[in-house]
């Protein structure tokens, strides 16, 4: 089974790391913190800079919020480093049988609910923000 992408939760650490770690945050910190390539940092860093969440000082100036910490949902987050293809969380199959019954319909049936799903999901990560999760971590 193909998982998503790690770039979410990537990015929340990074963002963790620049609130708590405001002077200090270089990246090569976060990539330390993170145990990961510098390089894939930089990645996420250009997408969450994108977005607005961060600005990013050339060489080893470091990174900084944008917006508090409790200005920032999980959701930008996750729509800021496109986890998902074209905003879908789940893809279906294509090319099913339009002769059987199951494989003319299950695309239709079955987005409904994954739509859902999806819907449900983002609904949950709008409520949660970096400054939450940063005074979980210090406690």
């Amino acid at each position: 089974m193909k998982q998503l992408s790690t770039r979410f939760s990537v990015a929340v650490h990074a963002l963790s790391l620049i609130a708590l770690y405001k002077e200090d945050c270089t990246g090569d910190f976060i990539a330390g913190s993170v145990n990961t390539n510098p390089v894939i940092i930089r990645r996420i860093m250009g997408m969450l800079k994108k977005a607005g969440l961060v600005d990013v000082r050339p060489g080893v100036g470091g990174a900084s919020l944008r917006k508090d910490p409790n200005q920032i949902s999980l959701l930008e987050v996750y729509r800021a480093v496109n986890v998902t293809e074209r905003d879908r969380l789940f893809r279906i199959h294509e090319n099913s049988n339009i002769h059987c019954l199951v494989g003319r319909n299950i695309e239709h049936v079955l987005q409904a609910e994954l739509n859902d799903a999806q819907t449900l999901m983002e609904q949950r990560l709008a409520q949660t923000t970096i400054g939450q999760l940063v005074d979980r971590f210090t406690k």
